[in-house]
């Protein structure tokens, strides 16, 4: 037997030496031994670093990115041990024998090196590069991946897999986003590693020395992001694969699915008694019983004989049907869809040919090849079958892509825009493509009107074009706190617009579960209840008159604050900033947030602190990071870098408000795009701190916004109190034309002054009924009378013209 001698290996092949360096335009290549490197500089910020092994040609696509390089101004310094690129806000040294990459930030302070003795590596066609663990280093991001906020010491894959009830440490599960970021002595830094093979993630896992992340094949194509905070990372790297455009308002309220509501009544009746019990609501679903045999594209003659008509009635009562769309065709001569995309020969195919089929919901199906750009417009043509009916809303399902059994043939082919791949390469992107082909479907078909599409399966970018939800979850409190933890790692990873299934999927809730969940799904950006065939019925009204009341409270509390959020969702649109927002976010270098008791706790927008807590725990551990914080129902104020126990009960989620906050409120309604709100806005100012935050109107429903039709102004307040309201931009009309402005406060307050320009006007105060009230009702052991309305009481407010121009509120 021969012996091998430490250090003497001929498995790992190394990138080897340093050989010669020249640039091509603003591409900088290096050659080395074993391989061919290029650095890209992306922006001032941002350095892309591809390897391809000798002998093999860096690919030149990816669905991932949005934006193309920046011009950007690069000094570049050669020793002859090194080569230094420095950029504005970054430096990236790339150490020569052996190659080795360095990342810096502006300020020089080291970011992330590679580690020593093997940087950038293969086992044969698998490529790894290694990263030196730095001194108390944590990781977060990485999307949809189960476990803890804090993920060092674990590892990931990423391979998007329909998993059924998965345990709340499954990995992996649907989605597939490799960037995180690390964090180290006060500062932090990203990598978004775009490879669409099966890729491992792992952070110091079953060793202390290296943390690393490979492909299974492919090159090593790897973006290193430098900023000042985790916001300005996230805003980079949203920049480089896209943002979300506004969604329908619609689609922000509340959303009521179950697999599967049909025939017709019963869609009319869940709808009627919505209407009936006073609960908001603006969205239905249809699962797949609505097909006729699961075909997708068809309706089922009985069940639904007349759609048009149900979803003419549906709208009338001010209600939206989302269908489920399923990529498996069934394989059926005569069935329109299969006739015709096998006629263009549309669908996967074998490498002789042959097409190919799995068994889905319909029976054994063909799988259109959504990385080919005329199956996606075919995909959208035919999605007239649900549009022409009425229907704005698509959920894709089962497009990881799920078969029975689980397992493709590796070696099925697509056609992944000309390059050809196979299913190695592109089962990770299809859920993501075919969201793509949905979404532009739907904007075609609607005509000016904005498409809802959500999707289980997808990967970077997929924001551009759908909501995620978490897919089939567990009626439980694990879950239900395990799907906080995914929607904000999610945020982290540029999906903002995400949510789960509140009640859990698979089970079947407790009523202090689902009312517990139904507050927390409240704070979530998207909103769904839904469960599946066989269990319980999970409307609100489904538990007992006590949870139909917390429902209708919480669903109420959420409309009450749409302009809040309607505004986050803008931000979100805007700059990538999500609207669940982990504290890691603003609060990065703060240890407590990653404890087990708090990693849960995150920010709805910027400026709500939500608390989750198990629906059986009659006390809960709640942190308060840095500021001061008002309780939501009390207004009693929390010094912050504080840890406190509380008492709680399935009537009040812990809430809190950050000191300088504004929230903005309207009257509540049933339906967002039936009804108008009163005409009052009521703005929330919540003393005491430094905050800025951009208010945002337009119609909802169009892209007219992209025209200049909206409604914004930034507002901000000081420690002093004085809030400034911005000079409105924008050729939209605000549904509001009136201000009531209500002062949250400890302090006596003894004048309100408004003031425009020159003029100062003293503004009197009001008292009303009207403050928000904890929702308990006082208990009685024989019968315990519904919650009271969350609703507001004996709180001073001042009134004032919703006007355009700029103007301050000063309070003293």
């Amino acid at each position: 037997m021969k012996i091998v001698k430490k250090g003497s290996s001929n498995f790992n092949q190394p990138v080897g030496n340093f050989q010669s360096f020249n640039q091509v335009a603003n591409h900088f290549i290096i050659e080395a031994e074993n391989a061919n490197i290029q650095i890209i500089p992306y922006s001032d910020s941002i350095f892309r670093i591809r390897i391809a092994l000798k002998g093999q040609s860096f690919t030149g696509f990816s669905y991932a990115i949005a934006e193309e390089p920046m011009q950007v101004e690069v000094s570049v310094t050669e020793t002859t041990d090194s080569i230094t690129f420095q950029t504005k806000g970054a430096q990236l040294l790339v150490s020569k024998n052996p190659f080795r990459i360095s990342f810096f930030n502006a300020q020089g302070t080291l970011l992330s090196e590679d580690d020593q003795a093997f940087g950038t590596s293969w086992l044969g066609n698998e490529v790894t590069t290694y990263k030196k663990l730095q001194e108390g280093e944590r990781f977060i991001g990485l999307g949809e991946k189960t476990g803890d906020l804090d993920r060092r010491g674990q590892s990931y894959v990423n391979w998007n897999t329909d998993y059924f009830a998965y345990p709340v440490d499954a990995d992996p599960i649907y989605l597939s986003t490799p960037f995180y970021i690390g964090l180290h002595n006060e500062t932090q830094y990203g990598v978004f590693f775009d490879n669409t093979h099966k890729t491992t993630f792992s952070f110091g896992c079953s060793n202390n020395r290296f943390s690393y992340f490979q492909a299974e094949d492919g090159e090593m194509n790897y973006y290193l992001f430098a900023g000042n905070n985790v916001k300005s990372i996230i805003e980079s790297f949203t920049w480089l694969t896209g943002r979300m455009s506004m969604p329908p308002l619609w689609s922000l309220g509340f959303q009521q699915c179950r697999y599967s509501y049909y025939p017709t009544f019963e869609v009319i009746n869940a709808a009627k008694m919505f209407r009936d019990k006073d609960i908001p609501c603006d969205v239905l679903y249809l699962d797949i019983h609505y097909m006729d045999a699961y075909k997708v594209f068809t309706w089922h003659p009985e069940r639904f004989p007349d759609p048009k008509k149900m979803m003419a009635d549906l709208k009338e009562d001010g209600f939206n049907m989302v269908v489920i769309l399923d990529p498996g065709i069934k394989k059926e001569v005569g069935y329109h869809a299969y006739d015709d995309g096998k006629a263009k020969d549309l669908f996967v195919s074998y490498p002789d040919g042959e097409e190919y089929n799995g068994q889905v919901w319909p029976g054994w199906s063909a799988f259109p090849d959504f990385t080919h750009e005329e199956v996606r417009k075919w995909w959208g043509d035919h999605m007239k079958a649900v549009t022409d009916v009425g229907v704005e809303g698509f959920w894709i399902d089962m497009n990881e892509p799920a078969a029975w059994g689980q397992h493709l043939p590796d070696l099925i082919e697509f056609a992944y825009e000309g390059e050809g791949g196979t299913h190695k390469k592109s089962r990770n992107v299809y859920g993501y493509q075919m969201a793509r082909s949905t979404f532009e479907g739907g904007k075609k078909l609607l005509k000016g009107k904005r498409p809802f599409v959500l999707t289980r399966a997808g990967y970077c970018g997929v924001q551009r074009y759908a909501a995620v939800w978490t897919g089939d979850n567990i009626s439980a409190d694990d879950h239900m706190l395990a799907g906080v933890r995914l929607v904000n790692s999610m945020g982290l990873t540029g999906i903002s617009n995400a949510g789960y299934d509140v009640g859990g999927f698979a089970g079947e809730a407790t009523p202090d579960l689902f009312a517990r969940w139904i507050s927390i799904g409240a704070f979530s950006p998207f909103f769904r209840s839904h469960s599946m065939v066989n269990s319980r019925d999970s409307e609100p009204w489904s538990f007992g008159e006590e949870v139909e009341d917390i429902s209708r409270n919480y669903i109420k509390l959420r409309y009450r604050l749409m302009p809040y959020l309607y505004s986050a969702f803008y931000e979100s649109a805007k700059n990538g900033m999500p609207v669940a927002r982990s504290l890691a976010i603003d609060y990065t270098h703060d240890a407590k947030i990653y404890h087990g008791d708090y990693q849960n706790q995150y920010l709805f927008g910027p400026s709500i602190l939500v608390c989750p807590v198990e629906s059986y725990k009659p006390f809960a551990k709640v942190y308060f990071p840095k500021g001061k914080w008002f309780n939501f129902f009390t207004d009693q104020l929390n010094e912050g870098e504080s840890e406190h126990i509380i008492e709680v009960n399935k009537e009040v989620l812990p809430l809190y408000v950050k000191a300088g906050s504004v929230l903005f409120c309207q009257s509540a309604v049933n339906s967002l795009q039936k009804e108008t709100p009163k005409p009052t806005l009521e703005v929330h100012y919540y003393a005491g701190g430094d905050f800025s935050f951009e208010y945002y109107e337009d119609d909802g429903q169009t892209y007219e916004y992209e025209n200049q039709k909206f409604f914004k102004r930034i507002i901000t307040s000081n420690q002093n109190n004085e809030i400034d309201f911005g000079k409105v931009s924008g050729d939209f009309t605000s549904k509001f034309n009136k201000i009531r402005f209500y002062l949250h406060t400890n302090e006596k307050i003894s004048n309100v002054k408004l003031k425009q320009d020159e003029f100062s006007k003293d503004l009197t105060l009001n008292h009303e009924n009207y403050r928000w009230i904890n929702p308990v009702s006082d208990f009685d052991p024989y019968h315990k009378p519904p919650a009271k309305p969350i609703e507001l009481n004996n709180l001073p407010y001042v009134e004032f013209d919703h006007s355009t121009f700029a103007f301050s509120v000063i309070v003293s």
